[in-house]
């Protein structure tokens, strides 16, 4: 797991009672959910740490909903931040990691913010190669793909943990160990959303490319690149209507 600089705002101010007001480009995405993942966070740390959950919270929706980047993760990581800092509560970091895992399998990963690899369910998480300086383009066929779904649509046993160098020295010579490796969930997400196809397509198209995968569950697919400037001119090239597109440097690397 890596982040890039795109993503979502977590805003919080004082307040007599716990409110959420969502907006941005996908705030329609979550129009119909009754019980955000920064709500739920809310109410968990609250409950942790013995207060009153009183907060007015604001997201802004930046990232296409379920579409396999973390972002609903990020977002519920981000408000456990945002208001220890509003309610001024310091508990120790097994305390957050044990409400981050309750609250869903990537929050833990999202809370601590840098590049990891991951295990279990998502609480074994062990530092990651050395990451070259690199970039990334992302690209989602404005298509939302439920986790749970995907995992429904999939048979069979996962592939065993890969065993990976301590570190790269270029992004050439990540992509080219990361190519002999695939992503389990891609296929039955495919089944699910055929458009990953095309989007998979259309990123190792692109000059400069060196890697193309699907992110997560899916939709959203990503290509590696060298250099930001080259993933910035993909993107360029790549968008279509209704696609979501992003590049930019990858952190940590």
């Amino acid at each position: 797991m890596a982040f890039t600089g795109c993503g979502d705002v977590v805003r919080a101010e004082p307040a007599s009672e716990l409110s959420l007001t969502v907006r941005g480009a996908f705030a329609a995405g979550l129009a119909s959910e009754a019980d955000n993942l920064v709500l739920r966070a809310a109410r968990a740390l609250a409950a942790e740490a013995g207060v009153a959950p009183l907060a007015a919270l604001t997201l802004e929706k930046n990232l296409p909903v379920a579409s396999g980047i973390g972002g609903g993760s990020a977002d519920a990581a981000a408000a456990l931040r945002v208001l220890c800092a509003l309610w001024r509560l310091q508990p120790d970091s097994v305390v957050l990691d044990r409400i981050a895992l309750r609250l869903g399998a990537d929050v833990p990963v999202c809370l601590h913010g840098r590049p990891v690899r991951m295990g279990g369910i998502g609480e074994v998480l062990n530092p990651a190669p050395v990451l070259p300086p690199c970039a990334v383009l992302l690209v989602n066929p404005g298509v939302a793909v439920a986790t749970a779904t995907v995992f429904h649509a999939r048979a069979g046993a996962f592939s065993a943990p890969p065993r990976l160098p301590e570190g790269w020295a270029t992004a050439a010579a990540m992509a080219a160990d990361l190519a002999m490796l695939h992503n389990d969930l891609e296929r039955p997400a495919r089944d699910v959303c055929p458009a990953i196809v095309d989007v998979l397509s259309a990123v190792a198209a692109q000059p400069g490319c060196l890697l193309a995968r699907m992110s997560g569950s899916g939709a959203t697919c990503f290509g590696l690149f060298a250099e930001t400037g080259a993933a910035e001119h993909a993107a360029a090239r790549v968008s279509r209507p209704g696609w979501w597109v992003w590049a930019g440097a990858l952190l940590g690397a």
